[in-house]
């Protein structure tokens, strides 16, 4: 496969997923937004209780990875029943993932919120905004279920070549969010005017419809998707291949959730230095986020195509694919950093809230900008070493790296120097630049190089 025909490939896959993504990530965007103009309190709180959600959201990514490093390797092969397997695989994974989630949420709920209300502040009222971040949190994880049957869904269907179903249905979902927010956020067309808790409401429905819409247009298209048929039937896995897909998903799962734990405990060492902090950081993220779905997006289409390439034994051409592809990301985030630099000075004035925090807001999304092109190389070997059930390697890659270097970086330098925060955040965003020589070193030796597909069969 020559380089054109791969970044054709490549982008075949990643579009759609660019737009869904980037659509829900613009969607909360503008909930955001609109969220800020009541006030910086409830930001505030709805920003800590996304925070604490994206570690459910990412576990969960984490631990349908590895069942679906299979199914990418299963349909290269056209092995059905292994793709059926591998999503059962999936269900498991999920009813784990949601019975710990809640009883964590639920239970820890008060501790978890009052690690990010450290500092005082002249302009936020911690207290109400403890209020409004519980109060938001216990209608939003009524919305968990939904997601997660979604995103069994969603994943097959992507890890055996269609990204433009999910595409839809998320693009269905994220503007009935909008609609929805509009109605409730602030008492439209004769709503109740619920605020915080109505944007809550709103994305809960919002999940709900997209969950709904992805089944019944799957399964009107059996025939296209023969994985379906009988899906369902039992939830019984093979004994071999379970503790196989558990053996290499268990890394992942723990790789994601301490991840995303590290970032929200991150969060929290910048805490350290006021809700101001808080309340500026979440700001600079919801637009670093917006445009990080796109090498994201292409960083999911790197591991599908390298492993399904691996699915068929084409070592060389999983190689290529994974070193072509992934300085394309690299690349195409120099142009996205300068983006959001331009937008820098634009976006936080949209909000209703202190010229302290808008300032530094500015602070960091520049700081973030500068450092895209590196985060958009070290997504492409993410997924590259994940491609080949190399799980130990992304863990010991990725979240062992961030807990043993950037975690205890952040607090000392929080809690024991007098530096700028905006210092101590972009020495924190450099530490990940090492990444990029282990990285490109491990995939030139190629030890991720792994054919299960054949094993299992």
């Amino acid at each position: 496969m020559d380089r054109k025909t791969m970044l054709k490939c490549a982008l075949k896959l990643a579009i759609p997923m660019m737009i869904q993504n980037g659509i829900t990530n613009a969607v909360g965007l503008v909930d955001h937004v609109m969220v800020g103009t009541l006030g910086t309190e409830q930001m505030t709180a709805v920003s800590i209780i996304s925070q604490l959600l994206y570690v459910f959201s990412l576990a969960l990514f984490g631990g349908l990875s590895g069942p679906g490093i299979y199914t990418a390797q299963f349909h290269g092969q056209g092995n059905t029943e292994g793709v059926r397997n591998s999503t059962r695989m999936k269900a498991h994974i999920c009813i784990v993932c949601l019975v710990v989630s809640f009883s964590v949420l639920l239970i820890g709920e008060t501790f978890l919120i009052h690690q990010y209300l450290h500092g005082e502040s002249g302009t936020i009222d911690t207290a109400l905004t403890m209020q409004y971040a519980k109060n938001y949190l216990h209608i939003m994880i009524a919305g968990l279920p939904a997601m997660a049957v979604t995103q069994i869904y969603a994943s097959t269907l992507r890890e055996t070549g269609d990204s433009f179903k999910p595409m839809i249905t998320g693009i269905i979902s994220v503007f009935s969010d909008i609609f929805f927010n509009y109605l409730l956020i602030y008492g439209s067309l004769g709503f109740p005017r619920l605020g915080v808790a109505g944007a809550a409401i709103a994305t809960v429905a919002a999940r709900y419809l997209e969950m709904i819409l992805l089944i019944v247009w799957t399964y009107a298209q059996k025939k296209r998707y023969p994985f379906i048929q009988g899906l369902w039937r039992t939830l019984l896995v093979p004994r071999a291949l379970c503790l196989e897909i558990w053996a290499k998903t268990a890394p992942l799962f723990i790789n994601e959730f301490l991840w995303s734990a590290s970032v929200a405990v991150l969060t929290q060492c910048y805490a350290i230095r006021g809700v101001t902090v808080v309340a500026s950081l979440n700001i600079s993220n919801i637009l670093g986020n917006l445009f990080s779905v796109i090498f994201f997006s292409l960083g999911q289409s790197v591991g599908i195509l390298v492993g399904q390439s691996l699915g068929l034994g084409k070592f060389e051409r999983a190689k290529k694919e994974a070193f072509t592809l992934t300085c394309f990301s690299g690349m195409l985030c120099v142009i996205l950093a300068a983006i959001l630099i331009s937008l820098s000075g634009v976006f936080p004035s949209f909000y209703a809230t202190t010229e302290d925090v808008t300032s530094l807001a500015t602070g960091f999304i520049i700081v973030t900008a500068v450092f895209f092109p590196a985060q958009g190389v070290l997504n492409g070997v993410y997924f590259t070493l994940r491609s080949g059930g190399k799980t130990m390697i992304t863990f010991l890659f990725d979240s062992v790296y961030s807990l043993a270097v950037s975690l205890p970086l952040a607090f000392a330098l929080c809690s024991r120097t007098n530096a700028s925060i905006l210092v101590i955040f972009a020495i924190i965003q450099m530490t990940d630049v090492l990444k990029i020589l282990i990285g490109a070193i491990l995939i030139k030796k190629g030890i991720w190089i792994h054919n299960l597909a054949k094993e299992i069969a």
